[in-house]
Parts: structure tokens; sequence; C-alpha cells
């Protein structure tokens, strides 16, 4: 007679197989440290965002701050070299600690009560700067923290599930330490929050991998990551297709402020909800990528994703209500993550390790780049039409391009 399988021992072995990357020192070390200063950047982003809409009234100049922030990410290619040249640790801690200082200056221009608009398009910049050689180092730091290669696409979802679930934490704590204390003690937890990534890399315990010695101009390298990418059809796929998410999805969707005032006629409190319930959905989203990984299905999850989104983005815009606009960010985290989540895993595990660092470079740029340009777009369009219809258009074209990826790269979703 068959036996049945112990339900207890099955979610056992689905639990251990979720957070399989957690057997590794240094990626719990990572996770946890990286949680505490996410919450903290979080913070900052959201009181950002509507501590500029307080000072300006308008939405083009919160698409301008966050494309200040984005220009530099053109730097990302040079960082992406020095991330194959040096250790990535060390690049992270540098990199960290800038951030640090540039989150406590914007505490102190906000508690001093002599914070403009303009200087914090100008510290975007150079948090834009410090962002562009931090990302390739952190995109590709996470295979040098897990000895078995085995759990890499795990400890890519889980990362991915440590950013989200700081996005469900750190808006909502914005939206009631700004309208109890005031946007200056945002940024300056942002600015502690730093130290415990910092200490948490300080503590790790990482292998010194052998990397190739590197004599040629940085132009020289960067060509060669092109090169590469542009070789390897199915990650150049990715990493177009990444693009296209961005500017469309991620783009309008930082307009959250005008969209909490002006359409639900709500304050920071409603914003901070807002963020914090398409966190909840990304961080469903990827404990969902996670326990699925090991059914190697990542190329139909995209696509299940790629139309999903489009759909929920044009019923968003039409829903007046704040508690359906909340489910619906909801829906919209979690398909942006099915997306987003395995694009990350496909192409990690399919490039080499001399290159990861230049190649999760260009990737940074296509993805952190488009968001900033989306921003500036869809806010400067928000000056002169409303903003409901521009998320309209944005979900036509992000299903006309779903249905361009069905129709035309199939082998999409049967990539493994």
């Amino acid at each position: 007679m068959k036996k049945s399988v112990d339900p207890t021992i099955a979610s056992r072995i689905s639990l251990k197989s979720t957070f399989s990357a957690f057997r590794h020192y240094n990626y719990r070390l990572w996770f946890f440290g990286q949680l505490f200063s996410l919450v903290g950047t979080w913070m900052q982003s959201t009181a950002q965002g509507f501590l500029v809409y307080s000072l300006t009234g308008s939405p083009a100049y919160l698409g301008l701050v966050s494309f200040a922030s984005g220009i530099p990410l053109i730097f990302s290619l040079y960082g992406g070299v020095i991330a194959d040249r040096i250790p990535r640790r060390t690049l992270m801690i540098i990199t960290q600690s800038a951030m640090l200082i540039l989150a406590f200056i914007l505490a102190g221009l906000v508690l001093l009560q002599i914070i403009q608009a303009w200087m914090v398009i100008i510290l975007s910049f150079f948090l834009g700067i410090a962002n562009a050689f931090d990302a390739p180092a952190r995109m590709a730091i996470i295979v040098d923290l897990v000895e078995d290669r085995a759990d890499l696409t795990n400890a890519i979802a889980l990362n991915s599930t440590m950013f989200h679930l700081a996005f469900i934490v750190g808006p909502a704590a914005a939206g009631f330490t700004y309208s109890w204390f005031g946007p200056g003690w945002c940024f300056a937890i942002n600015g502690v929050s730093f130290i415990a990534v910092i200490i948490a890399l300080l503590f790790m315990r990482i292998k010194t991998l052998p990397t190739a010695e590197y004599h040629g101009p940085v132009h020289i390298e960067i060509r060669d990551s092109l090169n590469y990418v542009k070789s390897n059809k199915s990650v150049l796929m990715l990493i177009a297709s990444l693009g296209i998410i961005a500017i469309f999805g991620f783009g309008v969707l930082n307009l959250t402020p005008v969209w909490a005032v002006d359409v639900l006629h709500g304050d920071v409190t409603t914003n901070g909800f807002l963020l914090s319930a398409r966190g909840l959905g990304a961080l469903i989203g990827t404990l969902t990528v996670a326990a699925l990984g090991v059914h190697r299905i990542r190329g139909k999850m995209w696509t299940l994703g790629s139309f999903v989104l489009p759909f929920l983005l044009i019923v968003f815009a039409l829903s007046p209500w704040l508690l359906v606009s909340l489910l619906l960010l909801v829906g919209i985290g979690w398909s942006l993550m099915f997306i987003v989540n395995n694009t990350n895993a496909l192409v990690q595990t399919s490039i080499p390790d001399v290159m990861r660092g230049r190649v999760m470079a260009l990737y940074s740029l296509v993805f952190e780049g488009g968001i900033p340009l989306g921003s500036l777009l869809a806010g400067a369009l928000a000056t002169v039409i409303d903003i409901r219809v521009i998320v309209v258009i944005c979900g036509l074209l992000l299903f006309i391009f779903a249905l361009f990826t069905w129709l035309a790269n199939p082998q999409l979703r049967e990539m493994k």
C-alpha cells in the first residue's frame, strides 16, 4: 500500500528549499545587515519624494530629482570593471560609507530648516554616483556569499525578498516618522542604518576568488563585456526587456506622492501605505519565486508576470478608492517581482564569473537608469495630462511588449 507523505515533513522540506541560502554564514550576515540598512533607504526615499512635492507642488520636479540620481549610473560600467578588479566587499564598504555621509548631510539641511529643492537634486546626483559603483558590486557579491552554487538562485530570490520586506516597513515607518517628527529624522535614521551593513561586511569571512589579470584600458574591458552581451542572445533579450519594464512599469510608480495627494486626496501617511502595499506584493512575489525556483520554470513565471502587470496597472489607474488601490498595488508588486527576480536569476546563471561585475553593471545601468528616465518622462507628462491617463498608456505599452515577446521570443518562456 502506498504511504502518504507527512504534510509536516513536506512543509519542512519546502521551507528548507525556500530559505536554503541561510545555510551560509556570510549570506546570513549580509541579509540581516542589508535588511536594516534598506529599511532606512526606503524611509529616505519615501520622505524625500514627499518633501520635494511639498516644496514645489510639481510632479515634473519629482521626475527631475529621480533623473538626477539616474544620470551618474552611466559610471556603473566603470564600476563593474572595478568590481571585477578589487574585492567587492572593499568596494561596498567605501560606497556604503559615502551614502551614509550623504544621508547625514541631507538630514542636517532639513533639521536646520535651510533645505531647498535644488539641494535635494545635487545630493541625489552624488548619491547616484555612489550607487553607480555600489550596484555592480552589490549584485555580483552574492556569488561570493554562498559556497554552494546550487544555492545561488535561492540567494538571489531571498536578496529580493529582503529588499521588499524593507519596502513594506520603510515607507510606512517614514509616513509616521515624517508626520510626527518631520522628514529630517527619516534621513538621519537612514544614515544610522548604513552602519549595520558596513559592520556585516567587515565581519564576513569571504574566500578570495581567483580573478583574471587585467592590463588593458578600462574602455577595452567595457567593450568586451558589451560584445559578450551582444553575442549572448538570451542575456541581451533579458536585459533589454528589463529596460522596458523599468521605464514603463517602475518609472510611473515613482510618482506615488502625486497619486496619494491628487487622486486619493490623502497625505504623507497615504503615500507610505501605497508604497508599503506594493512592497508587500513584491515580498509575496519574491518568496513565491524562491519556493518555485527548484521547479526550473523561471521563463514561464517571467511570462506570467509580464501579462499580469499591464492588466493591474490599467485597473489601478481607474480606481478612486484607497483600499482597492492598496490591493491592486499588492498585485502590481507581485507581478513586478515575477519579472525582475527571474530576469536577475536567469542572467546571473548564464554569465561567467570573470565577467560578472561588468555584465551586472550593464544590468544595473539599464534597470536603475531606466527607472529615473521613466519617472522624468511621466513627471513631465503629468504637468499636462491626467496622471491616470499616463498609467493607462504605460499599461497598454507593457501589454503590447508582453504580446510581442510571446510571439517573437517563444524561447524566453522555455528558459529554466
